[in-house]
């Protein structure tokens, strides 16, 4: 049987190098191997704990290692990372079980050179009582605390100050929650719970439910298209909107789906939406998530945002979900975290030409809700400043309160509470 630890040092390995997405990553890992429930367990948290806390393992390893963490064989490091992170974070694995699988995990990639530094670094840092040393500058410890790059650290030190900033880190270290939404048009929540092959799921609002272990996908109510997977955040993003069955709507960036999802069952399966991705194949996700959830009045197809579409009509709704840093869901997507931010300086000028062109489409009178999974300010308060400026037809909506908290004409969700980092804003088309 596949060693769930050898599985995630090597999995960690084409991550760091190709900079896919972990959770693809994972997937296609576990699908061609033989682990067991257990195992599949362990190697996933496992790598996902390395992932999430790679600058912090990173600058406790290069406190005890003789050369530099930069100049370490790759498979090296991350054994290393993997037997630290065990020992730090992992209360179930004993100490010396860390130590000694992380020595094998050496030999059995053939780096038997490099066994007794694995062995000794290990057994220095638990000697040394486990220790986190963090360094003076408060951003550099943030940065190591948090595991988050010194540049996304200034960042929302920038944006928040110092307290919100580190509050929306620690946030971001949590386990995660995955949200599901209930499908009216289909089923009760007494059928969506017999469904759920006894995984707990705990109700937060109208349809919102939180499940906090198990693969919900593998259930018989996923097959019957009972729920459809959607953050918590992104619902409520969907009732800001707030369509019904008299609307056309216009869900501009739409894939994979989920918030057209929602839409259309708030429509109770009427109206219409027509929902739009850049790319057939993420099209068809949303074409085959309507038909699993039994939703007729979804029309999916392949279509540029930032380009008009005279064939398309006027819409009453529109839900401007522009492609974004994501910096809201490091949560659950730790990788994106440790993009450079300057990465990101383009994106508030493409976000701007996709949200200017949905209001060609939005007829007067009409109401725009503009979102991102972002917490960057220059991605969502400042790209709607611009919005307004040169735009004099368009005025702002308050929004609803959401979770019990009132907000203004547009709202940034912070973790955990909305379980995720979000921005909302309403507009109407006043002409």
């Amino acid at each position: 049987m596949t060693d769930p630890r050898y599985l995630a040092v090597k999995l960690l390995d084409k991550t760091f190098v190709s900079g896919s997405y972990s959770n693809l990553q994972l997937d296609s890992g576990l699908k061609g191997s033989d682990l067991d429930e257990r195992g599949r367990k362990l190697c996933s948290a496992i790598y996902y704990g390395v992932i999430e806390r790679r600058l912090t393992l990173d600058h406790i390893i290069g406190g005890l290692s003789s050369r530099p963490v930069e100049k370490l064989d790759s498979i090296v490091l991350n054994i290393l990372r993997c037997g630290v992170y065990q020992i730090m974070y992992m209360d179930s694995v004993p100490d010396n079980a860390a130590v000694n699988e992380s020595v094998t995990l050496a030999k059995k990639f053939r780096k038997n050179s490099a066994a007794g530094m694995v062995n000794a670094v290990l057994r220095s840092f638990i000697r040394g009582g486990k220790e986190l040393k963090l360094p003076k500058d408060s951003i550099e410890a943030a940065s190591v605390k948090y595991s988050a790059p010194v540049g996304l650290v200034r960042s929302l030190e920038e944006d928040y100050g110092r307290e919100a900033a580190e509050s929306f880190l620690a946030a971001s270290l949590e386990k995660s929650v995955t949200y599901i939404r209930l499908n009216p048009i289909i089923c009760t929540e007494e059928e969506l719970i017999a469904s759920l092959g006894g995984i707990e799921a705990e109700k937060l609002g109208d349809c919102c439910f939180a499940v906090r272990s198990g693969d919900v996908t593998a259930t018989e109510a996923f097959r019957k298209g009972f729920f459809h997977v959607q953050g918590l955040a992104s619902q409520l993003c969907c009732q800001v909107l707030a369509p019904t069955e008299n609307d056309t709507v216009l869900d501009i960036c739409a894939a994979p789906g989920g918030k057209t999802f929602t839409m259309a069952e708030l429509m109770n399966g009427r109206g219409q939406i027509y929902a739009f991705d850049l790319h057939e194949k993420r099209a068809e996700l949303i074409r085959r998530g309507a038909e699993r959830l039994g939703l007729t009045n979804i029309r999916a197809a392949a279509g540029d945002a930032t380009k008009f579409n005279s064939e398309l009509p006027k819409f009453t709704k529109i839900l401007c979900d522009v492609p974004c840093s994501g910096l809201g869901v490091i949560g659950s997507k730790p990788e994106i975290k440790y993009k450079d931010i300057t990465d990101f300086a383009g994106l508030p000028d493409i976000q701007y030409k996709i949200v200017s062109n949905a209001l060609n489409y939005l007829e007067a009178g009409g109401t725009l809700v503009y979102s991102t999974c972002t917490v960057r300010k220059a991605e969502n308060e400042a790209v709607c400043e611009r919005l307004l400026r040169e735009h004099p037809g368009l005025e702002t909506l308050e929004l609803p309160e959401m979770m019990g908290e009132s907000f203004g004409t547009s709202a940034t969700l912070m973790p955990p509470k909305f379980g995720s980092g979000f921005f909302i804003s309403r507009f109407r088309k006043a002409r």
